[in-house]
């Protein structure tokens, strides 16, 4: 009885190891394209535009969604107190939010469900940053600086997320990391 018991131990340990290790990957990986690779200052906001998104729409679609939340979060927070600070709270709040509408659920990365949450995603995030560039600049500005800034970054991270999804699941990229 107790080595059928620490077998299933085991197992959940080794995934939950596995989960934790992903997320931080993901994590890593949302900071770079963030903050480093193809980052394009927008603006006199402190705003830029970038394909970290693309990572955060990734692990939300394999990952379970605490962990894609937290890799989202992690990334772009970290992201933004590397280069424009004043936007990491509403960062952290806001990348954990755009995971909500994805599905890990499925076979594949690149589903119906997760097509139409890059659309959701979208949403989330322009009212966000809107809202948050509000509050700091003032509302009459912040709205055509902020929604035409996540036009660009969230629509070049969604063509991007249907690129590279398609790719891994055409490679057979298995998505049972979060079962």
């Amino acid at each position: 009885m107790s080595e059928i018991t620490t077998a299933k131990e085991n197992a959940q340990s080794t995934s939950t190891v596995k989960k934790i290790t992903a997320t931080a990957v993901m994590a890593a990986l949302t900071t770079l394209m963030t903050a480093y690779i193809f980052h394009i200052p927008v603006g006199v906001n402190g705003g830029y535009v970038h394909l970290g998104d693309t990572m955060i729409y990734l692990a939300a679609a394999f990952l379970p969604l605490p962990y894609a939340c937290a890799a989202g979060a992690i990334g772009g927070g970290l992201a933004d107190l590397l280069t424009a600070p004043v936007w990491a709270p509403a960062t952290i709040i806001i990348k954990m939010l755009i995971c909500l509408p994805f599905s890990s659920k499925g076979k594949k990365l690149v589903t119906k469900r997760n097509v139409i949450a890059l659309f959701l995603a979208f949403a989330i995030s322009a009212t966000g940053y809107y809202i948050a560039e509000g509050i700091m600049f003032g509302f009459t500005a912040s709205f055509f600086t902020s929604v035409s800034g996540s036009i660009v970054q969230s629509g070049g991270s969604a063509i991007m997320f249907v690129i590279i999804g398609t790719a891994l699941d055409k490679i057979g990229f298995k998505t049972n990391i979060a079962k």
